[in-house]
């Protein structure tokens, strides 16, 4: 999964940025990866594979944990302008286009001493700032495919359907709604996700408040707050209220401090936890684990997929040749204390191609190529 992270000069963009992908560091059991300067890889949370591990301990052996990842892009250069190349431009829109889902940055906090690019505190004008940006952004793409199946159809009319649907796409980009908002059948979804459109992926509205209002624990009496939650609702965007400055601080924490930082303030989980929640959340996703002396791992799918699909997870050849599955629910394996165990109680099932894998299920595939 990668999510891209915009947001406006000084509303903490790159602060939130720096942390979680620092937080990911020290969190990850594999050494952390910076791919360039604004690109870091963390391991999403999940004290699931701490507890297989232990399982799987033998002799002293402890079995290596890979986690899921996410990928996070600190997309500079978003500026008013830049889909015609204000600030860095279309340099920086073009590293969206590659991301799942969209964090959104918004700045909810006052503070003089760091200068808004706009002059004042106004979240809503802020998001129509960068959405608008996203927006003429994807009214040239979508110009450039209808100019190109409109000269394509003179010689195959099957493509009319798709010419009335980016005209359909077209006229709601110029009443100013993002592509997120046309109503469309399984065709035209295809259709849009291979476009990859910027305003058609998925928002999480990160909103950034002051340690202040944070340490509250009810940001709902920050206004600005108000004004971005109520607009997430009606959009069906995720919100997330964040102090990034707070996530910053912490980072250096060891994890009982932090652990206790964070109960002072009734939270269970960072900002980083939190985000990945609501990203998995958004983005209709879950978490399949394997286990075994070799190894315990982590494996992230969509939602409603089903056994042979998330065999591919692992490699094609998993897919392609699959018998079978072994599963077991993580939570009756480790009460069980061992798969002899659960094997023996009759908890470790079969099942077959129509399988439907559930969060959490310990998984061994059979196959054969």
């Amino acid at each position: 999964m990668k999510l891209g992270i915009v947001g406006l000069p000084n509303v903490g963009k790159s602060t939130l940025f720096n942390a979680i992908t620092n937080a990911g560091a020290q969190s990850a059991n594999f050494p952390f990866c910076t791919i360039d300067p604004n690109v870091g890889v963390v391991a999403v949370p999940d004290k699931r594979l701490d507890a297989l591990c232990e399982l799987y301990t033998e002799g002293g052996k402890v079995p290596p944990i890979v986690p899921a990842v996410i990928e996070f892009v600190d997309i500079a250069g978003l500026v008013k302008g830049a889909s015609k190349g204000e600030g860095l431009g279309n340099k920086f829109l073009a590293n969206i286009r590659e991301c799942d889902a969209i964090v959104h940055v918004v700045r909810c906090f006052e503070n003089e001493d760091i200068i808004h690019v706009e002059g004042s505190i106004d979240p809503l004008r802020d998001i129509e700032t960068i959405d608008l940006e996203l927006i003429f952004s994807d009214m040239e793409m979508v110009e450039r495919r209808i100019a190109r199946v409109s000269k394509d159809i003179k010689g195959d009319k099957s493509l009319q359907k798709e010419l009335d649907f980016l005209k359909r796409v077209q006229s709601t980009l110029e009443g100013g709604q993002p592509v997120r908002a046309v109503e469309c059948d399984e065709d035209e979804r295809a259709m849009l996700g291979n476009m990859a459109l910027l305003t058609s992926k998925p928002i999480i509205y990160a909103a950034n408040l002051s340690e202040t209002d944070f340490a509250d624990g009810e940001p709902k009496n920050n206004p600005h707050y108000k004004q971005v939650e109520a607009l997430a609702a009606s959009q069906g965007a995720e919100v997330l209220p964040i102090c990034a400055q707070m996530e910053a601080d912490i980072v250096d924490m060891e994890p009982e401090e932090k652990a206790l930082f964070l109960s002072e303030l009734g939270l269970e989980h960072s900002g980083l936890d939190r985000l990945i929640q609501k990203s998995y959340h958004l983005l209709g996703l879950i978490s399949f684990l394997t286990a075994g002396e070799k190894e315990v791992r982590a494996w992230t799918i969509r939602r409603g997929w089903k056994a042979p699909q998330a065999a591919g997870r692992i490699h094609t050849d998993f897919e392609r040749g699959f018998i079978r599955a072994q599963v077991i629910a993580y939570d009756d394996l480790v009460a069980c204390g061992s798969l002899a165990n659960a094997r023996s109680k009759g908890l470790v099932r079969t099942e077959g191609k129509e399988y439907i894998v559930q969060d959490g299920d310990v998984v061994e595939f059979l196959f054969n190529v």
